[in-house]
């Protein structure tokens, strides 16, 4: 997007805000689509959980996505926004019984990631069809927090326990249509993906009832410029290579699925917050703004890169900066960033702010979350009213004390 279309949003919908851009996201569907095209079964599931705005749904389904959800909320979200259940894959993790059977009745696929779940589900159920999500001890990802498929990981059930999870659908009789895997986000090496692919095939052998197998996602996108981020096109030219071999081996032709959130929508998304103060100490310039973690955790979180400009003077001399919000706690955004002199008013944008970025936005401090915005079709459309102090407080009972004193 524009600079101009961006400081106008700001003036429109005020600050802080996210702005997304859908021609963006398109282009990314597209591009996935586009590598996988020798694959003749290819589903693209959106995580909802990189962003789950019902309009960025609803913009997805469009073009033709299911969803990949981890919560029966988010299923929700998905069947309001318009998608059949049967586009819908469910993958929890240390979620009741109760929640996954609920999911079900729905008529969405059903993905368990332990053996105790998966031999009750089964005794239950025996006839409604279940995705297998194993961990196949592979370490990925760009950080701890995100690498789920390495062996110390809670997500998944370890491929050598295979024997004892045949044994269980031996014993039920349950139905087994699809098996999954996700190594973890942030993947820059392709050869490490396929490698744990190769475990997945060698595991979708012992079961002779599939229907698709599910590589995850994890894809890399770039924070910076000349970042490195995942060969998709490469990607799409050895694993299309060797599913379509696979399935020939299998007998009969399988959906290859993905499960991209952060690939999608990350780049589409700039977080717009206003300077409100400049603060010189003995060693640092901080330029403290009207945010922080309450809106834009990643950086705290995970050590993640945002790149950051002053788009109220982009061609300022440049200056070391330590960006900081206003939480009562260190909520640091970079620290000695080189960028354009800032002064009081000034509008940063902070550039991925589409993935996980509102979806883990937090009242804390009671502060309000921010508006979201999609420009679509060179329009800045609303898709979020910003929080008001109301809203906090709406869903709280207050408690009459006085009414509970004992007079003597």
């Amino acid at each position: 997007m524009e600079t101009n279309q961006l400081l106008g949003a700001v003036q429109q919908f005020g600050s802080p805000l996210y702005v997304y851009d859908a021609a963006k996201i398109e282009s990314q569907y597209l591009k996935l689509e586009k590598a996988f095209l020798k694959v003749d079964n290819l589903r693209i599931n959106y995580a909802v959980k990189a962003l789950n705005n019902l309009s960025i749904l609803k913009l997805l389904k469009q073009l033709g996505s299911g969803l990949d959800t981890v919560s029966i909320q988010e299923v929700q979200l998905g069947l309001t926004a318009g998608y059949p259940p049967e586009k819908i894959i469910y993958t929890p993790n240390g979620v009741s019984i109760e929640e996954i059977e609920e999911v079900a009745a729905l008529g969405v696929q059903i993905n368990i990631d332990n053996l105790s779940i998966l031999e009750l589900f089964g005794t239950k159920h025996p006839d409604i069809p279940v995705c297998i999500r194993i961990n196949p001890h592979v370490m990925a990802g760009g950080n701890n927090n995100i690498s789920v498929g390495h062996i110390d990981s809670k997500f998944g059930i370890s491929i050598h326990q295979m024997p004892h999870l045949l044994r269980i659908i031996d014993n039920t009789g349950m139905h087994i249509n699809g098996i999954h895997m996700h190594t973890g986000s942030d993947i820059l090496d392709i050869e490490v993906f396929l490698y744990a692919a190769e475990i997945l095939f060698n595991a979708a052998k012992q079961f002779n009832t599939l229907e698709f197998i599910d590589f995850g996602s994890g894809f890399k996108v770039p924070y910076k410029e000349d970042d490195i981020e995942t060969d998709i096109e490469e990607l799409g030219k050895k694993l299309s290579k060797r599913f379509n071999r696979f399935c020939t081996e299998y007998g009969k032709e399988l959906t290859l699925c993905f499960e991209p959130g952060k690939f999608l929508v990350s780049e589409s998304g700039s977080f717009l917050a206003k300077v409100n103060v400049v603060k010189q100490t003995t060693s640092t310039v901080f330029a403290g703004i009207d945010s922080g973690f309450n809106h834009l955790i990643r950086p705290m979180l995970y050590g993640s890169y945002h790149h950051i400009e002053n788009i109220s003077n982009q061609n300022g001399k440049k200056r070391f900066y330590s960006v900081v919000g206003y939480i009562c706690e260190t909520d640091t955004f970079a620290s000695n960033r080189r960028i354009a002199e800032i002064t009081e008013g000034d509008i940063l944008c902070f550039n991925n702010a589409g993935a996980y970025c509102f979806s883990m936005a937090s009242n804390y401090n009671s502060r309000l979350r921010p508006a979201e915005v999609l420009w679509y079709e060179g329009e800045a459309h609303l898709i979020r009213e910003r929080e008001t102090f109301d809203d906090i407080i709406s869903k709280q009972k207050v408690m009459n004390f006085e009414s509970t004193l004992v007079t003597s």
